[in-house]
């Protein structure tokens, strides 16, 4: 089991993961905008189920192979730090779109939402890059098994997402509203987004595997 303080440490990071732009907060906040809080939190319940096959794969060793290959790890974390610059420059361009932005859509029924809620986190790169290149270093082969510490760090990082999604679910239609009044917070919320995503970039480019 991992000791308390890096499952605290994880928490962090995890927190930090739900908060930055992706296409899983882009779904849920578009159809909690256009279909309401229900389908929100059908669409969240797909998303987290998608995060939950991505954990799985990791904690089975996905991780400890990659580490195995020489300069898989280098590999994945520049193309994580490349890939979190994109969504910083997605959210400063020249006419991006605020997340919060109404966008209209369809109405789902309930298994469609689930569905596409599950492969848009399944396949979101954002998720993916977080557990073959945050989650390993958190693995410590010295207290015991892998996968147990993996799941236990992955059941971590799905609780907080489960709840900060949730809340911004709940949430949408009112920040959107706030927001939408205040084009200086439309213009604040793309810009602090972005410096964010650009500093945990630096950070995981310029990070050695220790």
């Amino acid at each position: 089991m991992p000791a308390v303080e890096t499952l605290l440490v994880f928490a962090a990071l995890s927190l930090g993961l739900a908060a930055t732009p992706g296409p899983n907060m882009l779904y849920l906040v578009s159809r909690a905008l256009a279909q309401g809080t229900g389908a929100g939190m059908i669409s969240l319940v797909g998303c987290q189920a998608g995060s939950l096959v991505i954990m799985l794969c990791a904690a089975a060793g996905l991780t400890a192979a990659l580490f195995a290959v020489p300069y898989a790890w280098d590999v994945l974390r520049i193309g994580g730090a490349a890939y979190l610059l994109f969504l910083a420059w997605q959210c400063v361009r020249p006419g991006g779109q605020p997340i919060f932005s109404p966008r209209p859509m369809p109405q789902e029924p309930p298994l469609r939402l689930f569905s596409v809620g599950f492969a848009t986190a399944a396949l979101n790169p954002k998720v993916a890059i977080f557990y073959v290149a945050v989650l390993p270093p958190f693995i410590d082969p010295a207290l015991g098994s892998v996968f147990v510490q993996g799941a236990v760090l992955g059941a971590v990082q799905i609780g907080v997402a489960i709840i900060f999604d949730g809340l911004l679910v709940y949430g949408a239609a009112g920040v959107a509203r706030f927001l939408g009044t205040r084009p200086g917070w439309m213009a604040a919320q793309r810009w602090i987004l972005g410096a964010a995503l650009g500093l945990i970039a630096v950070k995981l480019a310029t990070e050695s595997r220790g």
